[in-house]
């Protein structure tokens, strides 16, 4: 009997923990029903009743809000997965993109070249 006590102390101090670190790292601005200093002192002061009210009545709801360099609506399908990184600088990206072009071009080049020279070579 001590046993089970034991564990049902110990998941409930876990989930509390969970808890009390999940409402410390949502922004206050996305929680449901309560401010976040609320939110706080309940699960606090109420470790099993504080967290499932958090879970059920203020936990936000649907997906977590895009980071900084995240892509918030993703062009392709492959591309929509948590943390992907997303260009913030269009003209920096045009450039990037221009530099990639003539990369690929002087290597289209090179290549041509060397294909005609091994062609002369063979004839």
């Amino acid at each position: 009997m001590i046993k089970l006590e034991l564990v049902f102390s110990v998941l409930v101090f876990v989930v509390w923990v969970y808890t009390l670190i999940e409402v410390l790292s949502t922004p206050g601005t996305t929680m449901r029903m309560l401010p976040k200093p609320a939110w706080v002192v309940v699960v606090l002061l109420f470790p099993l009743l504080g967290s499932a009210a958090w879970f059920v009545l203020g936990r936000p709801e649907g997906r977590r809000p895009t980071g900084a360099y995240e892509r918030s609506a993703p062009a392709y399908p492959e591309y929509d997965r948590p943390g992907r990184a997303a260009a913030t600088d269009p003209e920096r990206d045009e450039e990037f993109l221009r530099q990639v072009r003539a990369r690929a071009e002087e290597q289209r080049k090179r290549h041509e070249l060397e294909r005609r020279r091994r062609e002369a070579g063979e004839a």
